[in-house]
C-alpha cells in the first residue's frame, strides 16, 4: 500500500530495499509461514500420537482400536521411513481386515509394536548396507484379521531375516542378533511376556535369511 500511495523514488529507501533484497523476502515471506504452519500441525499430530501411544490415562484393561495404536506407532516412526543419501526409505503397507475392539493394556500393547517396528527397520537398513545382497525396495506389511474370537497382527518385513537356529532364541531375555551397543536383547522377550502372561495370547515367528521375517501376533478379543 505505502508503495502505491508513494511512487516516487527516494534513494535512501531504494537503497534499503536492494540490500535486504525486499522482493525476494516478499515472495518468500509466505512460503516459510506455511512451512510453519504445516510442521506445527504436524508436530500436533506426533504430540497427540505419543500420548495415544503410551495411554497414560488408560492404565485399565479396556476395549481399544488396535488400528490406532498401530497407526500412532507408524506414525512416530515416520522419521526413521523416509529416504535418505545413503538410503532409499522403506515402504510401509497396510492391509487392515474388519476388527473389533480389543480388551487389552493399549500402552502395552503398543510397545509390542513399537518393539517388533523398530526392529524391522533396523533389518532393512542393515541389509541395505550389505551392497553385494539382492536388494528390493525395502518394505513393511502390516496386516491384520479377525478369526472367530482371536485377532492376528502380521508385521513382516523383507530385511536381513534370521537364521532358524537364532530364530529360536529370539524370544530369550538379552539374547540379541544386533551389534554391541545396539540392542539390549530385552524388546522381543519383553514382548513375548506382554501378549502371553498379561493377554493370554500368542507371538511367533518366521523369518529366511536375506529374505523376510514376520512376526505374527494373536489376541483374544475378550480377556476371561
Amino acid at each position: 500500500m505505502y508503495q502505491k500511495q508513494y511512487p516516487e523514488h527516494n534513494n535512501i529507501i531504494d537503497s534499503k530495499i536492494k540490500d535486504i533484497d525486499l522482493n525476494f523476502v516478499a515472495a518468500d515471506l509466505p512460503k516459510i509461514m506455511s512451512s510453519m504452519q504445516i510442521g506445527a500441525e504436524r508436530i500436533g499430530s506426533i504430540v497427540l500420537s505419543l500420548r495415544n501411544f503410551s495411554r497414560l490415562d488408560e492404565a485399565d484393561m479396556k476395549p481399544v482400536d488396535l488400528h490406532e495404536g498401530i497407526d500412532n506407532t507408524l506414525l512416530i516412526l515416520q522419521h526413521r521411513f523416509k529416504s535418505s543419501i545413503d538410503f532409499p526409505g522403506i515402504k510401509v503397507i497396510k492391509h487392515y481386515g474388519n476388527l473389533p475392539r480389543v480388551e487389552c493394556y493399549a500402552g502395552q500393547i503398543n510397545q509390542v509394536f513399537m518393539n517388533i517396528l523398530c526392529n524391522a527397520v533396523d533389518a532393512l537398513i542393515e541389509k541395505y548396507k550389505h551392497k553385494n545382497i539382492n536388494y528390493d525396495t525395502p518394505k513393511i506389511v502390516v496386516s491384520t484379521v479377525y478369526k472367530g474370537k482371536t485377532v492376528i497382527i502380521r508385521i513382516a518385513d523383507n530385511g536381513t531375516g534370521i537364521s532358524e537356529d537364532l530364530r529360536t532364541r529370539i524370544f530369550d531375555p538379552f539374547f540379541t542378533t544386533k551389534e554391541v551397543g545396539k540392542g539390549t536383547g530385552l524388546g522381543l522377550a519383553i514382548s513375548d511376556q506382554i501378549v502371553v502372561e498379561k493377554h493370554g495370547g500368542m507371538i511367533k515367528c518366521t523369518s529366511k535369511p536375506n529374505k523376510y521375517t514376520e512376526f505374527i501376533i494373536e489376541i483374544p478379543v475378550k480377556q476371561v
